[in-house]
């Protein structure tokens, strides 16, 4: 038998679980801090009635039905903050929606945002009618020009107003832009309302429930995120949601450029693999770009901060993308994702910078109230075991990437672990995984293997790459870059390695291997070839003492710029080359059999 309570004024800061709760007339319900779980529905009934939760308290409920069983005319308030830059958005997921006596969950429109005057009294946030928002004490405006939504479109031209219409509906998410001023009210939380570093906005309405079905479409994006007045394991989610990637999408953005202008800003979209559920997962920071008139991306403008975000747990109001895939139209957001898991530097933040710590200590997380009762004990905090490469872009931006190991991994594309780039750039380097670019791939290791990678880039260009972090992996005794087009290997885990390309895409030259196989490729024959640089003479000569076929002999300066490319050179004991025309230098000789097998050597030219 169900049984339900009737709050007229009840105050708390412990635990308690409830079949069903119904808060009527003047009555309302405090929560600081401590978690409140519903089995059933929530009913605050009169216009009067309230449910507040504060210092980050959450309300989780248990019911499996499609937009809930919530209901009345009361509402629940819950804060969040947002970045304070007008000129930079933040994605967001309402975990309220319009109070009405109506049963189940109802649509959210920034009209229904509040900013707070103390505990329990907050003020209606207004429509700036401006390109800008605005904050000062018990005052909150927002520009209501930026609220948009993305749902399973394929390109920039998918993003649709909703300005202040309540049109949002739960599951959905939306795009806003901060505030400038300050805001001292102290309401008890943490921190001042608006100290000059985050705004905080009082969500207020009828707080959703139930199972949410959120639409996708095969290859097109959808904003979405924590439809919940309570945190959610963000990674048991992706791993569930087998009609999309199983992948998370967090928009990044340069702070410092201060202009309305889509043709002035910096970002990008960091990327969150879970990987498997008894761990972590993976960040990839977002790689910042400039974008044209039209959302195409431009030639970078400046360095990307390398921001590590925690995103295990996604707190309340987090959105973030996701991407569909051919397998269905709807993912469902459920309460069985539902935690109690406060913000922490560890795996749940909402928006923040700085680097986040991590370890290699064997530890696990600790004992987490859930919906589920999944036990969370059995979840490490250790990193997933990876290498992270960063390639600097022709000097003007850092993309990492990582590649990451684990026992139940393929070499193809697996759910929820390998991850999309999430850009399309003209100068960019990725994993090559079915022919398209990668941030994330995730293997079983084998020092055997050899992992594609692609560059490009639409005019000649710098790159310089190398390994930044191995973390929680210690297999890999060496990382090299292998450049088939030249036959040589380059240690990029001790130094890094500059090259230079002509316009193009690469998607076959470059590999990562970890050993070096240039003896065992060569093979005994073409070993026997020797090369000689005479500086005295300006002449490099091929030694063929074994009359082996040659195939090749390709020089190239020490970038892989190719200089000479002679083909069927043939058997004879000895060849000749003129090196008078190169500026002194290291160059590379690769030598080519008939057969296949090959030799690199490397020569100096001098002209003392």
């Amino acid at each position: 038998m169900k049984t339900t309570l009737y709050f007229f004024c009840f105050l708390f800061s412990v635990n308690l679980a409830l079949a069903q709760l119904n808060i009527t007339g003047t009555s309302f319900v405090y929560n600081k801090g401590s978690l409140v779980f519903v089995t059933n529905e929530v009913n605050i009934k009169d216009a009067t009635s309230n449910f507040y939760l504060r210092n980050e308290g959450q309300l989780l409920q248990g019911s499996t039905v499609l937009n809930g069983l919530n209901k009345g005319v009361g509402k629940l308030s819950v804060f969040q903050e947002g970045t304070t830059n007008n000129f930079a958005y933040n994605y967001w997921c309402s975990p309220t929606g319009n109070a009405s006596a109506g049963v189940g969950n109802e649509n959210f429109g920034i009209t229904m945002l509040n900013v707070p005057t103390t505990n329990t009294a907050s003020t209606a946030a207004i429509n700036s009618g401006s390109y800008n928002g605005f904050s000062s004490a018990g005052f909150l405006s927002i520009a209501d020009f930026w609220i948009f939504r993305f749902l399973a479109q394929p390109g920039y031209a998918g993003w649709t107003h909703s300005f202040s219409t309540s049109n949002i509906a739960a599951g959905q998410g939306f795009t806003m832009k901060g505030t400038t001023g300050t805001d001292a009210t102290d309401v008890g939380e943490a921190a001042l309302n608006n100290p000059g570093s985050k705004q905080r906005y009082d969500f207020r309405g009828k707080p959703n429930d139930g199972d949410i079905d959120i639409t996708v479409a095969n290859g097109n994006w959808t904003l979405t995120g924590n439809p919940y007045p309570s945190a959610i394991d963000l990674s048991a989610f992706l791993i569930d949601a087998a009609n999309c990637t199983g992948i998370a999408y967090f928009w990044e953005q340069d702070k410092s450029v201060n202009s309305h202008l889509l043709l002035s800003y910096r970002g990008g979209y960091g990327t969150f693999s879970p990987v498997l559920r008894g761990g972590s997962g993976i960040y990839v920071p977002a790689t910042f770009y400039s974008y044209d008139i039209t959302g195409v991306l431009l030639p970078l403008t400046s360095s990307s901060p390398m921001n590590s975000y925690a995103r295990t747990f996604a707190p309340i109001g987090q959105g973030f993308m996701i991407e569909g895939n051919a397998l269905g139209t709807t993912v469902t957001m459920k309460n069985a994702y539902r935690v109690f898991q406060k913000e922490n530097a560890i795996n749940s933040v909402f928006e923040k910078n700085g680097q986040t710590s991590h370890t290699n200590s064997g530890n696990f997380l600790p004992p987490i109230q859930s919906v589920s009762g999944f036990d969370y004990t059995t979840v490490s905090t250790d990193e997933v075991p990876q290498i992270r490469f960063n390639t600097m872009l022709n000097n003007e931006a850092i993309k990492q990437v990582v590649l990451a190991f684990d026992s139940a991994a393929t070499d193809g594309v697996d759910h929820a672990k390998d991850a999309k780039n999430p850009d399309d750039s003209s100068l960019d380097m990725n994993f090559l995984l079915n022919d398209k670019e990668y941030v994330i791939s995730v293997i079983q290791f084998d020092e055997n293997k050899r992992i594609p990678v692609s560059f490009k880039c639409a005019t000649n260009a710098v790159f310089k790459i190398t390994v930044v972090d191995i973390r929680n992996f210690d297999q890999a005794n060496a990382v090299y870059l292998f450049d088939s087009e030249t036959g040589l290997y380059h240690d990029i885990k001790n130094s890094e390695y500059e090259f230079s390309l002509p316009t193009g895409t690469y998607n076959s030259r470059f590999q990562i291997t970890f050993k070096n196989d240039a003896l065992s490729v060569s093979g005994n024959t073409v070993s026997t070839v020797m090369v000689v640089q005479n500086n005295a003479n300006d002449l490099l000569t091929v030694l063929n003492p074994n009359l082996i076929d040659i195939n090749t002999v390709t020089l190239f300066d020490i970038t892989g710029k190719l200089l000479f490319n002679k083909e069927k050179v043939g058997t004879n004991s000895s060849y000749q080359y003129s090196t008078a025309s190169f500026s002194d230098g290291v160059y590379l000789v690769k030598i080519q059999s008939i057969d296949g097998q090959s030799k690199t050597h490397k020569i100096i030219v001098s002209s003392n």
